[in-house]
């Protein structure tokens, strides 16, 4: 694996089998060996080995003798993941309003407007950029670290469910206006209507999602 650099090794392995496995490309069930990881990825069983502990400690895999076995994401999983979100994010989005900044008021103006362009587009693959971003940059806005700590990964997994969502061009819609919503709540600094737009906003989401992994896992 060529495009990975020495230095943080262990971690762009573990991105990459952390994403991969969100993603479906490592299906549940499916065993995973240092040895063929190492061969697969192109790089030592050292860094392998790192990934698959940290791999093991989030539960995305499970150790199966000789080898893991992919975990995923369950439908448990992903109702737990996004009822979390729906309390701590919306706190998030509380102290994004009473921390802003100008800066960070350009940063998320930015992003409506691009979420504005792309939408005006039907561009879903740059609107699932857009919405992480969205995310991400309330989360990092808040400035509370045990928050950002435990929403940052939660995001990671929920977005193959986020893009698969997005896909559905009635929802997207309604994610364009709630996002705007929560946009002129945080840069106005009326942080309580920021937690309760961003908590629907989950709330919704979460509903949205779960549909679409019943119908199709």
């Amino acid at each position: 694996m060529n495009q990975f650099k020495t230095t943080s090794l262990a971690d762009q392995v573990f991105e990459r089998l952390e994403n991969d496995i969100i993603q479906g490309v490592y299906p549940r069930g499916e065993i995973l060996t240092e040895l063929g990881l190492a061969d697969e990825l192109g790089v030592s069983r050292t860094p392998i080995r790192e990934a698959l502990r940290r791999l093991e400690q989030e539960r995305l895999i499970e150790s199966a003798g000789k080898g893991s076995r992919v975990l995923g994401i369950t439908e448990a999983d992903l109702l737990d993941i996004m009822t979390i979100r729906e309390r701590v994010e919306g706190v998030a989005a509380y102290y994004a309003a009473q921390n802003i900044t100008p800066e960070g008021i350009k940063e998320l103006t930015d992003i409506v407007d691009l979420q504005e362009f792309y939408f005006s587009r039907e561009d879903a693959e740059h609107l699932q950029q857009v919405d992480d971003r969205f995310h991400d940059t309330i989360c990092q806005l808040s400035r509370r670290t045990v928050l950002i700590d435990t929403l940052v990964p939660l995001l990671r997994k929920t977005r193959r469910y986020r893009k698969r969502s997005l896909e559905n061009w009635s929802r997207t819609a309604n994610t364009k206006k709630e996002h705007f919503a929560i946009y002129q709540a945080v840069v106005s600094g009326s942080a309580r209507l920021a937690e309760e737009l961003m908590a629907r906003h989950i709330s919704n989401a979460k509903a949205h999602m779960m549909k679409g992994m019943k119908d199709n896992g």
